[in-house]
């Protein structure tokens, strides 16, 4: 029964992306001498078509980011309580210079802005920290206190930022907390801020419907995958500094600090609901399923002032995540944002959000919202205009250009999300992945298909020839696709593997996106170096642990299960918790496994009875199955062998696994 012990442990941060990050020092590096530093004529050249396409000269967004600035800690480095760095916004002190080759110049321009950290002052009465995690966190003067926004990953981020709060405007008493989403880095750090007695004690937490489930489920059943993937979206094997990673366009980095989760007091379900907490009045704009499957923004009549939460920012965002996700609907996320426009488009003097800087005066406000809800509109639109013509998902993104008025403002820039990942997202959503031609029904595994490539064009050599040809020229995506097949054909061929990261490095100083950046550059590291099994940030707790529903903890049961060992043995188990009264059938059959809650079965081969409690421990490896069972909180009757191998059948899949070689 081992696995129990472990079957949650992978799942670090489930529902950001966050994933597990490795403790490496940030400005350095795992063998950070391998980085490429070289930078290619063509890529020289892209880099300086950017410069002339965008107007560098407008420092607007500089002022903005500036505006109000109250301070900041002296101290760059947030440790946990045992000393251990979980942020340090000291890192990036290198982007205070100009844009070298080996960053795209708009991206650069991103970074530096989301850098800028401390505490700044939106209106009187509201405030933000901003740089101190991927995320802000926003103080809201209330009649006795402060209703904070959005505490951020960390517990030892979002306290940083309270102290900050506290040295530079008073200490002052945590009146209400709120969730604008139920993504990790906009509720992790709460109990930074506030605890369960001061709850009890009154302090509300308001969340919009459906917060705790989506808060905890988005990632379990893939989160294994999607936590590997999120350490190439986010840089975390990268150097922080100016070849290496430079920020990720939504913000700068995630923290490692410790995640919790507490339960919201006051649920907001409609729009228009309207909520007054410490005399101040918040009024709703539900925004399901667009950034966020639980997702709100709200004005504040008091301030004329409007939280755009993450439905707005100054980036086009993901409409499905590199890491991996559920695709997000450009036509639904649209259509929140103009129901801001003709709502509150007139009302409201300053709109803040939970990533980036705010933006001041009605003028400048609906022109924004108005850009952003054209971006995702058009992208959704303009994709499905082509794909009924016969364009397929991997042909659109070259024939899909934003109009300039769009493109040419930095606010829609892709630094974070890519018009072509997006719009390949919409296709998938309608569509799904297969694009039609017969040819791409059942096509070989990459493995199989390599090998073939590889002998069709004369043998690897040839291939490393051409696209060592291609790579002189400036044409790196194909030279991409043809290096990866030889690398696939032959893993072992490290003339190939070098090239390749060669071609990422070009690739990532290429890339506007910071996500993009930090998936070629990852790449390109594990492609010189191997995959480091390296040591793994657990920042999942109790909170997120007892948070998982009993039918979902199944459901992964079912996920790890190993089918094909499973078949032929048949049987079921009664699963039965004796605090809460909840009790389910498990059934193995045919290598599957089926849970039945709210049932017992009385031939099951064994029954397994236990607190909920003693189970979050159990998976939290705070307590074994023998101290457990020593101390009541855990049963078991029936036959103890087939409940061993029931349990023996489930199996941990391994995190470091590869991403750029078979």
């Amino acid at each position: 029964m081992n696995i129990l012990k472990s079957i949650l442990g992978s799942i670090a941060v489930v529902t950001l992306l966050l994933g597990c990050q490795e403790k490496v020092d940030q400005t350095k590096g795992p063998k950070e001498a391998s980085q490429s530093k070289w930078v290619s004529d063509a890529v020289k050249q892209a880099n300086r078509d950017v410069e002339k396409y965008l107007d560098f000269g407008d420092r607007s967004d500089f002022e903005l980011a500036e505006r109000g600035f109250l301070g900041t800690l002296d101290d760059p480095v947030i440790k946990a309580g045992s000393g251990v760095p979980v942020y340090d916004f000291g890192a990036y002190d290198f982007l205070n210079a100009d844009a070298p080759d080996t960053v795209n110049p708009s991206l650069w321009r991103q970074s530096q802005l989301a850098a800028k950290h401390g505490l700044f002052e939106v209106v009187d009465g509201i405030y933000q920290v901003r740089g101190f995690d991927l995320s802000n966190i926003t103080f809201i003067r209330g009649d006795t206190g402060w209703i904070v926004v959005d505490p951020l990953i960390s517990k030892e981020t979002a306290e940083a930022a309270r102290n900050l709060v506290d040295q530079k405007l008073g200490a002052l008493p945590i009146s209400a907390v709120v969730f604008t989403h139920s993504h990790a880095d906009h509720f992790g750090g709460v109990r930074g801020i506030i605890s369960d007695e001061d709850v009890e004690n009154g302090v509300e937490i308001i969340a919009p419907e459906g917060f705790v489930l989506e808060s905890v489920s988005e990632n379990i059943l893939a989160g294994n995958a999607m936590s590997r993937r999120a350490s190439y979206m986010f840089g975390g094997l990268l150097p922080r500094r100016e070849d290496g990673q430079v920020g990720v366009g939504l913000g700068q980095a995630i923290s490692t600090g410790t995640l919790g989760l507490m339960k919201p007091t006051i649920d907001i379900n409609k729009t228009g609901q309207r909520v007054t907490v410490d005399g101040v009045e918040m009024q709703f704009i539900m925004a399901l399923g667009a950034e966020a499957p639980s997702e709100f923004m709200f004005y504040l009549p008091r301030y004329r002032a409007f939280c755009q939460a993450e439905i707005i920012n100054h980036t086009l965002h993901n409409m499905l995540t590199p890491r991996g996700a559920k695709v997000r609907d450009g036509r639904v996320w649209s259509q929140y944002i103009d129901e801001a426009v003709y709502t509150y488009g007139d009302k409201t003097d300053v709109s803040f959000g939970s990533h980036h800087w705010p933006v001041w005066g009605q003028e400048a406000v609906v022109e924004l919202w108005e850009d952003q809800r054209d971006l995702y509109r058009y992208i959704h639109d303009r994709t499905l205009h082509l794909a009924n013509q016969g364009v397929t998902m991997n042909e659109i993104p070259d024939q899909l250009n934003l109009p300039d008025a769009l493109a040419k403002n930095f606010a829609n820039r892709g630094y974070y999300g890519t018009l072509s990942h997006n719009s390949k997202s919409q296709y998938q959503l309608y569509f799904g992945y297969f694009d039609g031609n017969p040819a791409n029904l059942n096509p070989l595994n990459v493995i199989d298909e390599s090998i073939k490539y590889v002998d069709y064009m004369g043998g690897a050599e040839a291939v490393i020839e051409r696209a060592k040809a291609d790579f002189e020229k400036g044409e790196f995506r194909f030279a991409a696709t043809a290096l990866n097949h030889v690398v696939f054909a032959e893993p072992k061929n490290q003339t190939a593997a070098t090239l390749l990261a060669d071609t990422y490095t070009q690739m990532g100083y290429l890339a506007e996106s910071g996500s993009w950046r930090n998936f070629y550059l990852t790449g390109a590291k594990e492609l010189r170096d191997g995959v480091l099994d390296l040591p793994r940030t657990e920042t999942s707790g109790m909170d997120t642990i007892s948070a998982i529903p009993l039918d979902m903890y199944f459901d992964l049961l079912a996920v790890r299960l190993n089918s094909e060992k499973a078949i032929g043995k048949d049987m079921a188990i009664n699963f039965e918790l004796t605090d809460t009264g909840e009790k389910a059938i498990l059934i193995l059959s045919n290598g599957t496994l089926h849970h039945r809650m709210g049932r017992s079965d009385p031939d099951a081969k064994a029954t397994l009875r236990l607190t909920r409690g003693a189970l979050d421990k159990i998976n939290m490896k705070t307590a074994t199955i023998a101290d457990l069972r020593g101390s009541g909180d855990l049963e078991i009757k029936g036959d103890l062998l087939a409940l061993r191998s029931f349990f023996g059948l489930m199996e941990e899949p391994p995190f470091w696994f590869e991403m750029v070689r078979p």
